[in-house]
């Protein structure tokens, strides 16, 4: 399938929300702030975020609900290409889960830790329709001490009143996704990439696993990592990944293609239905190191969030 490129000059974009009125909502982790992106290419700042927004989504109020990794990256700008350097502890705020009022950018904390334990960077979420939402948290690895987190996938609800850690240990968790009935949960770990898979029992639980089995779903070859993913309607987990840029469509058997976009630093996918035809096949994709969201027809059809 074949891009085109809707804006450029973003700082390292992530989390694209495709609204019902055609734009796509995103965020700007090195911003950083939330950006309204219409079809023509402009652009115009929602909110202004301290420390590092990463994936976005919308709740059942409306408002957007943001992962925030606390700016646990550095920015290293290479001219044409921006990357996410090491941790920088001056710069790290503490990870988080904000609450975004869309109408007046007003920015409220929900959630910064989990049974005492506080959250380290959380990266992205997806609801479900009962109320509440999946997320991961990434984690920080921290070079200069030689120091790696174990994180976790949490459930928390979106009045802010729970939030379980549902999954540990995790090795540096990123996109997470929901099946197109709502019974499996999918995430993604960047640097083993991996994609793995859960049955889910009842609202923010998972049914057991047999000893030994983690539920991968795929794991790829070679030195690929994995960013955040979206699934499309017919079932596929389309996986943003780095190096290899592009998206990974994972079949839900675990068969693999990948869909290039010239960007190694391929960071994300949504679909909407701009062209109103209910098959939300338009796709698109936020390419980081260069700062551009780009559109392209999905060759399948893709999938209506909840709350959207």
């Amino acid at each position: 399938m074949e891009f085109t490129e809707i804006t450029t000059g973003l700082r390292f974009p992530e989390g694209p929300i495709a609204m019902p009125d055609g734009s796509v909502i995103l965020v700007e982790m090195f911003g950083p702030r939330i950006t309204r992106v219409q079809p023509d290419g402009s652009k115009e700042t929602v909110a202004e975020i301290v420390g590092g927004p990463n994936g976005a989504a919308i709740g059942p109020d409306g408002s957007l609900y943001l992962c925030n990794n606390g700016g646990c990256f550095t920015p290293v700008d290479l001219g044409e290409l921006l990357l996410p350097g090491p941790f920088d502890p001056s710069r790290y705020i503490g990870g988080r889960i904000q609450k975004v009022d869309l109408a007046t950018g007003a920015v409220t904390d929900l959630y910064t830790e989990c049974d005492g334990r506080p959250l380290r960077a959380p990266n992205d979420l997806v609801f479900d329709g009962h109320g509440g939402f999946w997320f991961t948290d990434h984690g920080i690895r921290d070079a200069a001490n030689r120091t790696s987190d174990l994180t976790s996938i949490y459930y928390a609800l979106a009045d802010g009143s729970s939030i379980t850690e549902v999954v540990h240990p995790v090795e540096g968790p990123n996109g997470i996704g929901l099946s197109p009935d709502g019974t499996t949960l999918y995430w993604a770990e960047t640097h083993s990439g991996r994609v793995f898979q859960r049955t889910i029992s009842s609202p923010g639980v998972l049914a057991p696993q047999a000893p030994m089995d983690p539920g991968l779903l795929v794991g790829l070859p070679g030195y690929q990592l994995l960013d955040s993913l979206a699934v499309d309607g017919e079932g596929n987990v389309c996986v943003a990944t780095l190096i290899n840029g592009g998206v990974t469509v994972i079949t839900p058997s675990g068969d693999t293609s990948h869909v290039p976009t010239g960007d190694l630093l391929t960071t994300n996918i949504c679909f909407g239905d701009r062209d109103g035809s209910g098959e939300y096949r338009d796709a698109y994709v936020t390419v980081s190191g260069t700062g551009k969201l780009l559109h392209g027809r999905w060759p399948h059809r893709g999938l209506r969030l909840a709350h959207l």
